[in-house]
């Protein structure tokens, strides 16, 4: 009886399963499942926070698309000839001071008309190009010897930083005896306009490289030239490219001051010589017609190069959702 209490009261446990070998399986102890429920939250819990930083790209709408992005400078635009038009038509200047839209309007199609137009965009392009290519050429082993070599750096890096600050129209004086009016002159210019800006850019991306990602190149091998293929300039690319986006504006800028300045007959007519060429008849509308093509040039390398190239780095790593 007093058995038959003791087995109601205190069951007796079930038996433990075998192996195939007879012997009684392992326990399963509460803290391997605890770890394996830990496990689980936190990959549930690694998974939503991916959801909530993983932005969805929608399929937008062309017209949408035109909405956002072509409205906005179409009506700033709108409003700058708006205000130009009526500033010109309220006598403020006489009209050869300050012509109106139209009046530049026409000079632009009488370029065009004569067949002009396009040989002085592309003369002022080609060696604004041309110019730029050098550049880069020169100031990325530049960029990469001040951003490595420390004695480089101490040396150099503060003359880099103020040639950068200096204006490029400084230099077309000394140019022009050093070269003469040739073609020279203006390339100098603009070498020494660009350089100073494509090596700094690429000096501050390299300084914003994390080290890890250095360490862990050279734990793979990739040193020397590999690891500066491999490595450096991936990781530094959005302060190179920075820096190779002002040093294109930095170019046009001082091929414009060597244009103006430096003008012959044997170097040909660009849109600085040509703007100057206008001032020396004070046709101020071909002034303002050749500053128009100036801006237009500059902003349409941008819109077709850099920022193209601009959004493919950003995209590249996650910054910026395709659409």
């Amino acid at each position: 009886m007093v058995g038959f209490v003791f087995f109601f009261i205190f069951p007796t446990p079930p038996p433990r399963p075998r192996t195939s070998g007879g012997r009684p399986a392992p326990k399963t102890s509460k803290a391997s499942k605890t770890s394996k429920d830990d496990l689980a939250s936190l990959a549930g819990l690694e998974a939503g926070l991916d959801a909530l930083e993983t932005r969805t790209a929608e399929r937008v709408s062309l017209g949408s698309v035109l909405l956002s992005k072509l409205v906005p400078p179409l009506v700033a635009v709108v409003l700058v000839i708006t205000v130009w038009q009526l500033a010109a038509a309220s006598d403020l200047k006489p009209d050869y001071v300050l012509p109106g839209p139209l009046d530049v309007w026409r000079s632009i199609q009488d370029m065009w008309l004569d067949g002009t137009l396009l040989g002085y965009i592309w003369t002022s392009v080609s060696r604004g190009a041309l110019g730029f290519v050098v550049a880069v050429a020169i100031g990325t082993p530049l960029g990469l010897l001040v951003a490595r070599v420390k004695v480089v750096r101490a040396a150099i890096g503060p003359i880099l930083s103020g040639l950068q600050s200096l204006p490029s129209v400084a230099w077309v004086p000394a140019a022009i005896i050093w070269f003469g009016l040739t073609d020279a002159t203006i390339y100098a210019v603009v070498l020494l306009g660009a350089v100073p800006s494509i090596a700094n850019g690429l000096v501050a991306g390299v300084d914003q490289i994390p080290p890890l990602y250095l360490r862990a190149g050279r734990t793979i091998g990739a040193t020397g030239i590999n690891g500066i293929r491999h490595v450096l300039l991936p990781a530094a690319l959005p302060g190179y490219l920075a820096g190779l986006k002002q040093g294109w504006a930095f170019s046009w800028r001082s091929l414009m001051a060597a244009e103006l300045i430096a003008s012959s007959p044997d170097l040909g007519t660009g849109l600085g010589q040509l703007m100057e060429n206008f001032r020396t008849y004070s046709d101020m509308s071909g002034v303002l017609a050749t500053i128009i093509l100036i801006l237009i040039v500059g902003i349409g390398i941008d819109l077709l190069f850099f920022s193209p190239l601009e959004r493919r780095v950003l995209r590249s790593r996650g910054l910026l959702v395709r659409g």
